[in-house]
């Protein structure tokens, strides 16, 4: 006999997802993955009533568990694989939180279909997978976009527009910094870990975990211009927290007119995601996602709080409601794939130089 505590809770359980159901807003989103700990941002969504995910594929029962009740989603929403979801579910977009290297898999089975996807940075592990998936977006006419959490800081946009207003002249240096003191310093999940500490998995380490916000940002600044070269070196400070993959890497990006620094690291003493422009006359300094230092020749400008974004360019939420509506391309910007193609020859170039110590030219 089943007690009246328990026949409450199931229908409890039922009518939530009976009312959410009817109230999600947006397109019909599928969810590819649970093990990265980004997912958290696109469950909040839900949660909230933004984004009406109507199916999760994820092999690991266990992750089922702790985000449906976390995020109260109902049974009915778990696939153990992606297949199976996009058949019965038949979502409008699919979003990647999985495993870097697994990326491609989700495009092989989404892009025949002719589902978009969208997946966290990078857009793939290695080269050779990255030119898979541009092969099938090409074959079967599908959009794979690329998340970066710094496409929707309102001081990079600011840069952009100063830069691009010929505000301080030519662009002639660029300086990326991202990173945190490490990922298992930091705090995150046992899932997350098992790949992004894995060479095959993620790719690389800190190189491939945080060398492409770097690589990515200079593409949309230099307009998609391919690099002439690429130098790098890869640190190895923490061995015995993280054995098999480098926790630290400087990518020297050259242009024909410009040089851009990326420095990528799982070592730096506090989190950090900043981006420094240097012109012919001036220079701009977005410290982090909202405040931004202009200095022209010798005029020193305090930092100011720039303005929010205006949608749809604001979140990723806005922005793939916005792509699915037909109301901006996304095939030209810091999401698309075709700069994250480049991001990707660059990571790929990083990674030559450093084995091969020495400079590569592309």
């Amino acid at each position: 006999m089943i007690s009246y505590s328990k026949r409450s809770t199931s229908l409890a359980v039922l009518l939530f997802g009976l009312f959410y159901s009817a109230h999600a807003q947006g397109p019909r989103v599928g969810v590819a993955g649970l093990n990265h700990d980004h997912i958290y941002n696109i469950l909040n969504d839900y949660s909230k009533g933004r984004v009406n995910i109507v199916g999760i594929a994820e092999p690991n029962r266990k992750l089922w568990a702790k985000y449906g009740k976390q995020f109260h989603i109902p049974d009915s929403l778990f696939f153990d694989d992606l297949k199976t979801m996009v058949s019965k579910r038949r979502p409008a977009i699919v979003l990647g939180y999985n495993a870097v290297a697994n990326h491609v898999d989700i495009v092989e089975v989404c892009a025949p279909l002719g589902i978009p996807v969208m997946v966290e940075k990078p857009l793939a592990a290695t080269l050779v997978q990255a030119k898979r998936i541009e092969t099938l977006s090409v074959k079967y006419n599908v959009s794979v976009l690329t998340n970066y959490e710094t496409t929707w800081y309102p001081s990079y946009k600011a840069v952009y527009d100063i830069v691009n207003k010929d505000s301080i002249g030519a662009i002639r240096r660029m300086v990326v910094h991202d990173g945190h003191q490490g990922p298992r310093e930091i705090g995150c999940s046992e899932e997350f870990l098992s790949w992004l500490t894995d060479p095959v998995l993620n790719g690389a380490g800190a190189l491939n975990d945080f060398g492409c916000y770097g690589a990515d940002l200079m593409t949309w600044l230099m307009h998609g211009e391919r690099p002439i070269a690429v130098t790098a070196i890869a640190k190895h400070y923490k061995p015995n927290v993280y054995p098999k993959v480098e926790d630290d890497a400087t990518i020297l990006v050259e242009y024909k007119t410009a040089t851009g620094q990326i420095e990528a690291s799982w070592s730096w003493p506090f989190s950090i995601k900043d981006l420094e422009v240097f012109g012919e006359t001036g220079y701009l300094h977005a410290l982090d996602g909202k405040n931004l230092t202009m200095r022209m020749r010798e005029n020193i400008k305090s930092v100011k709080t720039v303005p929010p974004l205006v949608a749809p360019n604001d979140d990723p939420v806005t922005y793939y409601n916005a792509f699915l509506n037909k109301s901006i391309k996304a095939d030209d910007d810091r999401s698309s794939l075709k700069y994250n193609m480049i991001v990707m020859e660059i990571l790929d170039a990083a990674k030559r130089s450093i084995k091969e110590g020495k400079r590569i030219v592309l």
